[in-house]
């Protein structure tokens, strides 16, 4: 019967249940034990989406495509945001853990961070703090596209902590990013005859020689540009003279864009054609006293969010496991994490408040 001593005891027991205290080792690994991996968003996002409104955040998701959605979490009116991303690259792999770590597939980058983050909002929260929130992305790990849509959402947000694998140091710049596919087309023969055909193959070679005798740009700060040749593909047999083959390169920028693009054209279409997709720009950050620094080779979902504020950047783990077959986040680093998060949040509603722009 619904007054009955056992319904009250059911009713008790989910208050309770609400209530309970934040696990952040069990719940890294609840969240790495979701596959999330680009473009499957979804499950995970609920997941957080429903933690959260247990504990009395008011949140919201907000589709962006088929399937896909960010996760916004506020405590009052949020002046400072914690953020990073949902999604992982593949492949998925399950938690394990030992005495030092947790491993499994986004571990490191970002389900890590995320806990840590919603374990310092935890924090902040029972300590009385108000006007914060939270910002989880999908698709960071592909074209940042949640970020892009959450950049079309209306907030009062002074700064954006977001959070990367820097080793719990506070970033002071990140570089950019250039990605390209280079085409070369040629002739299909007989290989028997080579000389009636012409190899796409060999051109392509051609323009990636190019690449590799072309000086690049370099920036006091952010060092040299980097890049990676990650896909390379062509051909249908090895008795076919090639007319199609591809690459696709990642660059690592220290400076705008424009004058590579500029410089590669020049380089390498005599041989291939090059197709540019939008640059992501190097980023200068907020910096700390306090706080060892670091200089992020990495880009983020930062040049994306230009309308959340001041961007910090800082997170457990090192890129160095990201991606990694063996990805894992120090245990130690996770638990310093809630620490970090939850003061540099405090310290900026000071800053804030010191500089009359609280709304407190």
């Amino acid at each position: 019967m619904p007054g009955s001593k056992r319904s009250r005891s059911r009713r008790e027991g989910r208050s309770r249940g609400s209530r309970l205290a934040f696990d952040l080792f069990p719940f890294v690994r609840a969240l790495v034990d979701t596959q999330s991996l680009s473009g499957n968003e979804s499950r995970v996002a609920g997941l957080i989406a429903s933690f959260l409104a247990r504990q009395g955040f008011k949140v919201s998701l907000q589709p962006f495509a088929s399937g896909r959605m960010n996760v916004v979490a506020a405590w009052g009116t949020p002046e400072v945001v914690l953020s990073t991303h949902l999604d992982t690259v593949p492949p998925f792999f399950a938690s394990r853990e030992d005495d030092d770590a947790i491993y499994g597939r986004g571990s490191c980058d970002a389900k890590g961070i995320l806990a840590a983050q919603i374990g310092a909002a935890l924090k902040l929260k029972a300590a009385k703090v108000r006007n914060f929130g939270l910002l989880f992305t999908a698709g960071e790990e592909h074209d940042s596209a949640g970020a892009k849509a959450a950049n079309e959402l209306p907030n009062a947000c002074r700064f954006l902590i977001n959070g990367e694998p820097t080793e719990n140091k506070l970033a002071t710049a990140t570089k950019g990013a250039q990605r390209c596919e280079l085409v070369a087309e040629g002739r299909p023969a007989h290989s028997a005859y080579p000389e009636w055909g012409d190899s796409a193959i060999s051109r392509l070679l051609q323009g990636l020689r190019a690449l590799e005798s072309l000086p690049l740009p370099k920036d006091e700060v952010l060092g040299e540009t980097t890049y990676n040749v990650g896909v390379i593909a062509g051909g249908r047999a090895a008795n076919v003279i090639p007319n199609r083959a591809r690459a696709e390169i990642y660059f690592r920028t220290v400076q705008p864009a424009a004058p590579l693009r500029s410089r590669l054209r020049v380089a390498l279409e005599p041989h291939c054609r090059i197709n540019f997709a939008p640059e992501v720009p190097p980023v200068r950050l907020v910096a700390l006293d306090g706080f060892d620094t670091v200089i992020a080779r990495f880009t983020s979902d930062v040049p994306h969010l230009t309308r959340w504020g001041k961007p910090l950047l800082l997170g457990p783990g090192s890129m160095r496991e990201a991606h990694s077959e063996n990805e894992h986040v120090s245990k130690k680093e996770l638990t310093e994490a809630v620490e970090i998060y939850s003061r540099m949040v405090t310290r900026l509603k000071r800053i804030l408040a010191e500089e009359g722009e609280s709304t407190e």
